[in-house]
């Protein structure tokens, strides 16, 4: 979480120089400032492309660790900006909008799940990364939906595990694994709200287009699915598959790189229940744009800081999934 004693703005809202070359001016700020730009599948197109590296959250978090830039700039939500500084202490870390949160992650406040952990003694607390540092750490190990039920395999049968906060993902996981995790109810507002109906709609138009789905998803989406995985899962399956249409329920900005990645196939973002608009969108992923990343370079500002204190907590479940996951090859 952000230091309490610091407050500052969601974003340096400056106007950029009129007639600017935005990506030019970007890419000078980052070499001057031995800067690297880190940006998740869910980013808008542009954040994407002048990115130093796209990937989900596991991957942003093996690279926040290993970079040698002195300033990482983290086009995502709040959490993982978190993430990185916890890796990277002597780091100065950036998220270019603090605004952009992660209803996920709300869902999970620290007090109330402390409270809940401890009407289950003796169980290993498992914690997806979309959650705050001090979530963290209250946890045994974080996961990614990655390498969720691979770490959680990996732990004896007999294990008594909490998993929090997504319930969904939770529930794919006990059902893939055969454990009876005890599940803390948190949900993404955007996996939360995709259309059964309209997904099956589509399929009629569409009637071989293969239906990829985030476990994130409610399980009657995961049941149409042909194939389930985390968004580097999905991307990776539809460049493998010689399928060549797509119907793809996760956040729909994993679009842009997979059309990238297969330019003669065709992908359909599955759509919300609550909307008349075709695709699903994250509106904190969306906060981030060019101009917030240029004056967050010029200005250095809005820096992400935790406490020393919650920083050693919170760093070690993300080492133990980071040592898990080297280990199983992940």
């Amino acid at each position: 979480m952000v230091d309490n004693n610091f407050k500052p703005a969601g974003f340096l809202d400056i106007p950029v120089p009129k007639g600017i070359d935005l990506v030019q001016a970007i890419n000078d700020l980052k070499k001057a400032k031995n800067a690297i730009i880190l940006a998740h599948y869910y980013q808008e197109s542009d954040i994407q492309d002048i990115a130093d590296f796209v990937g989900d959250s596991l991957a942003l978090a093996q690279w926040a660790a290993k970079t040698d830039a002195d300033v990482i700039v983290l086009c995502g939500v709040d959490f993982m900006g978190e993430t990185a500084k916890i890796l990277s202490p002597e780091k100065r870390v950036f998220v270019p909008d603090l605004n952009a949160g992660c209803s996920l992650a709300d869902s999970c406040p620290a007090d109330e799940f402390a409270a809940f952990i401890r009407q289950y003694p003796g169980h290993t607390v498992i914690s997806y990364v979309n959650t705050t540092a001090a979530v963290k750490t209250l946890t045994d190990v974080v996961v990614t939906s990655t390498n969720a039920r691979q770490i959680v395999d990996s732990l004896p049968q007999e294990a008594k595990i909490i998993f929090g906060p997504d319930e969904n993902l939770g529930n794919y996981i006990n059902s893939l694994t055969g454990r009876d995790m005890v599940l803390w109810k948190g949900a993404c507002h955007v996996h939360e709200r995709f259309s059964l109906e309209k997904i099956l709609e589509l399929k009629k138009k569409h009637p071989y287009a293969l239906i990829l789905a985030h476990p994130e998803c409610k399980s009657v989406i995961l049941k149409i699915s042909d194939y389930v995985g985390s968004t580097s899962a999905l991307l990776n399956y539809s460049i493998k598959s010689p399928a060549k249409e797509f119907i793809v329920a996760t956040e729909s900005g994993i679009l842009h790189e997979m059309q990238e990645k297969n330019p003669d196939k065709t992908f359909i973002p599955a759509p919300p229940n609550d909307s008349t608009c075709a695709c699903n969108e994250c509106n904190f992923m969306k906060l981030n744009t060019l101009e917030k990343l240029y004056n967050c370079l010029k200005y250095e500002i809005p820096e992400i800081f935790i406490s020393e204190e919650i920083q050693k907590k919170a760093i070690k479940p993300i080492q133990r999934m980071l040592e898990i996951s080297e280990k199983l090859g992940l």
